[in-house]
């Protein structure tokens, strides 16, 4: 059975509102997700668990807020979803985080096994070194 538009933007309507749980819950565990770039959060991930910890947490604490995702535009292809969102926060240093993200995603009976994700390495690259930068703790060994 192949998915369908509006199965996908209900899907999505759970990271829109905040529900990131409900998002996963449809995710396979042993998800294939490969988020594109050179920038700290780029890489392949072999399960849901190491996705998450390495991409959203590693995200959080970067921002003044969760961030919030919108559903732009939905293209079908038999099982597979190309979708585009927008991200919004606000970088704990004051700037805005308004990425535009490109998911590729691939379904098998209604899960996501598969995703490679599209966004702007340079704004994640800041996030990440502006807010490592400003946690280091510095020790005085005199």
């Amino acid at each position: 059975m192949k998915i369908t538009k509006e199965e996908v933007r209900n899907l999505f309507k759970h990271l829109e509102n905040g529900d990131a749980d409900s998002f996963f819950a449809n995710v396979s565990a042993n998800v294939d997700w490969t988020v594109m770039g050179t920038h700290p959060l780029a890489g392949h991930y072999t399960s849901l668990e190491d996705f998450r910890q390495n991409t959203f947490k590693r995200l959080a604490p970067c921002l003044t807020a969760p961030i919030q995702l919108v559903l732009k535009t939905v293209f079908i292809d038999g099982d597979t979803a190309i979708v585009e969102l927008q991200a919004t926060s606000q970088a704990k240093s004051g700037w805005d985080f308004d990425n535009q993200y490109c998911w590729i995603i691939e379904f098998r009976d209604k899960k996501i096994v598969r995703v490679r994700a599209y966004l702007d390495s340079n704004m994640v690259a800041r996030l990440i070194a502006e807010e490592e930068e400003s946690t280091k703790v510095y020790f005085n060994r005199g």
